[in-house]
């Protein structure tokens, strides 16, 4: 079968699960307010899916999983027309996505998973018609956020740093390879202008802008948690730009400064400003002799996190 399917991708915090309330909104497009997860967390875990055993013990864990529940699955349904077909994950998920997309009554499913990026080359393959948005965000700003979100932090800026150089450098890459069928959509763009953007990422994905998007009329939670921010509720409309550039309340000089020293010229690319930041003598020796070589650390730390994903892509999971 010729799936048509739309995947939002990118690191946490750059505005995958705003991009997923928006679409979610469109009339023809279905798509969970839970990340699926499915090609992180099952893809190529269980052994060929050719053997009845294996089908079954990667069923019951999916199953299992609070964000598979969420597309309501039918159990006997998918082992039926399972049965029928090439016996690949991709298709398993894709049965998942289609018979959630049919309890909506919408033509076409959609997905949404961070750092699902990395597996790009494996969803054309197994979806040669599959539309890729790819979420990124000023970098200083998604730190920002994920460490307001969640406080307990991501290994501190050499962390954050990491996670987005992982993310966007997938993204170029994946653009070289596939111009026609993936989008990159930057955050500020979506907050600042979102009928605009909205548009164009309606024309890439073949389908008529639907104003109703930005009622977000099929994203009850999105409405209810209270708009697009990490920093409280918003009365005023649930699309804001209030947060760009509010790295500079929440980070300090030397964060600023590092996560630029390591992603600046990525930034650049992105249209992402680097601005002057002046340290004091001791903030200097402190940035050098204490930061620099810690977030280094942590950064090679989460690389080597990622290299750990290739035998098992659950260590890549937040």
């Amino acid at each position: 079968m010729d799936y048509k399917p739309i995947y939002i991708v990118g690191a946490d915090r750059c505005g995958t699960t705003l991009m997923q309330g928006l679409l979610a909104s469109h009339r023809n497009i279905a798509l969970s307010s839970k990340a699926s997860n499915l090609w992180t967390y099952f893809y190529n875990q269980y052994g060929s899916l050719a053997q009845r055993e294996n089908f079954e013990r990667c069923l019951t864990a999916m199953l299992k999983y609070n964000h598979v529940q969420a597309l309501n699955p039918n159990p006997e349904r998918i082992r039926r027309e399972f049965a029928e077909g090439e016996p690949t994950y991709a298709r398993l998920f894709a049965l998942v996505h289609e018979h959630y997309a049919e309890q909506l009554g919408k033509p076409r499913w959609g997905d949404r998973s961070t750092y699902v990026e990395r597996f790009a080359d494996e969803i054309y393959e197994a979806y040669p018609s599959v539309k890729i948005l790819h979420m990124i965000r000023d970098p200083r700003d998604r730190y920002a956020s994920s460490i307001t979100r969640w406080q307990r932090g991501e290994g501190k800026v050499g962390g954050g740093a990491a996670r987005w150089l992982y993310s966007v450098e997938l993204a170029k890459r994946n653009l070289a390879r596939y111009p026609t069928r993936y989008k990159i959509v930057r955050y500020e763009s979506l907050t600042s202008q979102p009928e605009a953007t909205l548009g164009e990422i309606c024309a890439f994905l073949d389908e008529a802008y639907d104003p109703e998007m930005l009622r977000f009329v099929g994203a009850e939670e999105f409405r209810t948690r209270g708009g697009n921010s990490s920093y409280g509720r918003q009365s005023d409309t649930h699309i804001s730009p209030n947060s760009i550039g509010k790295y500079r309340k929440v980070l300090s000089a030397r964060e600023i400064a590092f996560m630029q020293a390591q992603t600046g010229r990525e930034m650049r690319w992105y249209d992402y400003a680097p601005e002057t930041i002046a340290l004091s003598p001791r903030e200097k020796m402190l940035f050098y002799l204490l930061d620099v070589p810690s977030n280094l650390a942590r950064m090679a730390l989460w690389r080597g996190i990622v290299s750990l994903s290739a035998q098992g892509p659950k260590a890549l999971s937040r």
